[in-house]
This record gives C-alpha cells, sequence and structure tokens, in this order.
C-alpha cells in the first residue's frame, strides 16, 4: 500500500471542470511517513489489546494478570478503525489515473504474498499447538488463502483476517467509481452515496445493502477518501461536511462495536469517553495529514517500520496467544508478552524482506501480463520449442515402396 504523495502539481484534465479553485496539491513524491506512524499505532494498539486485555491466552482473567495495562488495553480495538481510515486515504490516492485492471494489480499483489504465508504460519501454529483454537478442517485453510471466507460462512484461521473482507468489500465499491473515472467530482458524489446507503442499511430490509454499506465501519473509509481529496484539492466546506459528518456516525457506532469486542458485560462498566476520544484523536492527526501539519515529520525509519505493521497483524493474534498460553506457567506475564512481540515483529520483518517484496513484484509482473493480454482479447502464446527434424532412417529400416 504506497504511501507516496501524487507528483504532479496540475489537475488532471477530466478533474479540472469540477474541483475547487485550489489547483491539485500534489507535493514533490515526498512520502507522508506520518501515516506510517498511524499505521505503527494501530497495529500496536491492536495487539495490545489482543495480548493484555483478552483472557483466551491466560486462562483466567486479563485484569487479574494485568490490573492497570488491560484497562488501558481494552480501548485497543479501534486501531482497527484507523487502519480503516488510512485505507481510504491512500487507496483514493493509489488509485488516481488508474484503471480498474491496474488498480485490482496493485492491490493483489500489495495483500495476498504475506496474507498467504501467514495463513500457513498461523495454520501450522494452530495444528501443532490447538491449546488455544485449533483448525477444525485443512478445507478451512484453503479456503482462507482466498481472502473470501467471510462470504462463505468459513471461519478465519485468524479471528484478526475478518478486517481483510471488509477491506475487500471497499475496494469493490471504489472500483465503480475508477470505472467512471476517479475525479474530485466523482469521489465526492460516491461519498454521498455510500454515507447514505450507511444510513439507512440498518433499519432497511436489505441484506445486499446491508451486506456492502458496511454501517459500522464506512464512516473511516468515506472520512479516509475526504482527508485526501482536501489533500490533493485543498479544504473546502464540501469536504469538511463531509468529514464531520463520518465524525459523527463513527461517534454513534462505540457502544455496539465496543460490546462486540469485549462483551455487554464489559462494555457497560468501562467508561465510554476513552473511546469517543481515541476516534477524535484520529480524525484529528487524519486531518493534520491532510493540510500538510505532519509534512516535516520525514524520520527515515517510519517507512521500514511501517511496512512491517501489515504481516505483523497477519501472524500476531492467534499464534502470539497460543504461544502466551504455552509459556504463561514458565514465564512472568510482562517478559513473555515483550518476548511474543519481538518474536512476531521478528518473523513480520523477515516475512516482508523474504516473502513480501520479492514476490509482490513477481505477482504484478504477472499480472500485468495478464491484465494487457485481456485488453488485447487475446493471451500472448508460449513459445514453444522447436521439434527437431527427424534423421532418415538407415537403409535397413525403411519400408519398401508398394509395387
Amino acid at each position: 500500500m504506497s504511501a507516496w504523495r501524487p507528483r504532479s502539481r496540475s489537475p488532471e484534465p477530466s478533474a479540472r471542470s469540477h474541483c475547487p479553485t485550489r489547483s491539485a496539491e500534489t507535493g514533490s513524491g515526498v512520502r507522508l511517513a506520518a501515516l506510517d506512524g498511524v499505521r505503527i499505532v494501530a497495529a500496536l494498539s491492536v495487539l495490545c489489546y489482543h495480548y493484555l486485555a483478552l483472557e483466551s491466552a491466560w486462562g483466567q482473567s486479563a485484569a487479574t494478570v494485568f490490573p492497570v495495562a488491560s484497562k488501558c488495553a481494552a480501548y485497543g480495538w479501534l486501531g482497527v478503525e484507523l487502519f480503516f481510515t488510512v485505507s481510504g486515504f491512500v487507496i483514493c490516492m493509489s488509485a488516481w489515473g488508474r484503471t480498474v485492471g491496474e488498480f485490482a494489480v496493485s492491490r493483489i499483489s500489495r495483500l495476498f504474498p504475506a496474507y498467504w504465508v501467514a495463513v500457513a504460519f498461523t495454520a501450522t501454529v494452530l495444528f501443532a499447538w490447538p491449546e488455544v483454537r485449533g483448525v477444525k478442517a485443512f478445507s478451512d485453510v484453503v479456503v482462507n488463502l482466498s481472502m473470501l471466507q467471510g462470504g462463505m460462512k468459513v471461519p478465519n484461521i485468524d479471528d484478526a483476517y475478518w478486517t481483510l473482507f471488509v477491506e475487500l468489500k471497499f475496494y469493490v465499491l471504489f472500483a465503480l467509481v475508477i470505472l467512471r473515472g476517479v475525479t474530485y467530482r466523482n469521489c465526492v458524489v460516491f461519498c454521498g452515496v455510500w454515507t447514505l446507503a450507511g444510513i439507512v442499511a440498518p433499519t432497511a430490509d436489505n441484506g445486499l445493502l446491508s451486506f456492502f454499506a458496511i454501517p459500522s465501519f464506512s464512516p473511516y473509509f468515506i472520512a479516509g477518501i475526504a482527508f485526501y481529496l482536501m489533500r490533493r484539492f485543498g479544504p473546502n466546506p464540501v469536504l469538511w461536511t463531509i468529514a464531520g459528518l463520518q465524525f459523527l456516525l463513527a461517534q454513534s457506532y462505540v457502544q455496539s462495536r465496543t460490546i462486540s469486542n469485549l462483551g455487554r458485560t464489559a462494555a457497560f462498566e468501562l467508561p465510554a469517553w476513552p473511546a469517543h476520544s481515541i476516534i477524535t484523536c484520529g480524525f484529528l492527526v487524519m486531518a493534520g495529514i491532510a493540510l500538510g501539519a505532519f509534512d516535516r515529520v520525514q524520520w527515515r525509519w517510519l517507512p521500514h517500520v511501517g511496512a512491517v505493521t501489515y504481516p505483523l497483524y497477519l501472524i500476531h493474534m492467534m499464534a502470539g496467544l497460543t504461544l502466551i498460553h504455552h509459556f504463561r506457567h514458565a514465564l512472568a506475564p510482562v517478559p513473555l508478552v515483550l518476548g511474543v512481540t519481538g518474536v512476531m515483529t521478528l518473523l513480520a520483518w523477515l516475512i516482508h524482506r523474504l516473502v513480501e517484496r520479492p514476490l509482490s513484484r513477481l505477482l504484478r509482473t504477472g499480472l500485468r501480463r495478464g491484465v494487457e493480454d485481456i485488453r488485447r482479447g487475446t493471451p500472448r502464446r508460449a513459445a514453444l520449442p522447436a521439434i527437431p527434424a527427424q534423421p532418415p532412417a538407415p537403409e535397413t529400416e525403411r519400408i519398401p515402396a508398394a509395387r
């Protein structure tokens, strides 16, 4: 997932007639390192939520093991919402000027290489040590490799994978914008239509609408799109209205999201104001990125660490919880959590360096060739080896001609 600002400083011809008066702010190819910082915070928040707030790894209440830290980590699930906001920003940015085929190639080559390794790794851990949870059937692993298990009622090998299916639905929806052309007007219309769908879906008796509207999470994607449009074209009342409305909608789902993550009892015992505050901070940071407030943040280590957040997110949960459960009686809680976090981070870095980067390049090259074949309407013919001429048969083996 690229976090590079667009290079051209002038709006595209297709967007010129309906963009704001300010020309497209596209910068000079400077990486938005602040986005990597948001990714890092989001990934660590989710990891702390799983390791410090869930009791499945400890065999007892997490509040007993971490009386103070568990209360803070209980809000770590909001890291997912931060990821979705960054995704809306980056997907709108990376799709600009691309065709649907190019967009699909970029997403497939970005998401799947690390994901395939993560599924294999997690399944191996759960097969070998089914202490926290096992794998019911090998067919579940095979289906998980497609990333479509959320729509096929097949359990996730790792519970963290549910977010990937939500991402896929966002990609499908945004592909409709790409078909018409990614312009300022089309993006604004898309945000408006999706907002309306998200408002109507909870009370509408329409399964398809609810499936794609994803009202609990659409405010974060839509806000990310609005913030990128601010980044590219400058802020204006329309974009601030879109972002502000998404902020209010996101706040309205805090209680239901808390219940789904912590259970009804814990949700009513914990105060809600920290969750509302975290969402507020997330929107303010993304607004600051959109307005250029964090452009001076160019620490060299941020992109490197940010690149590891995706594989870390994919492998940390079930494998990490299994390690914690296995060694919970041999090590003290704090050293155990720090050690498992270090192991998962190291494995994530190895996956990024040894698998994700090289395999993504190979997959991208192959998929681009496939897209070109579809454009031409015919596949390339593979060069077949020439069939060597048969040497003449010896005189003794020649069949005499019929007379």
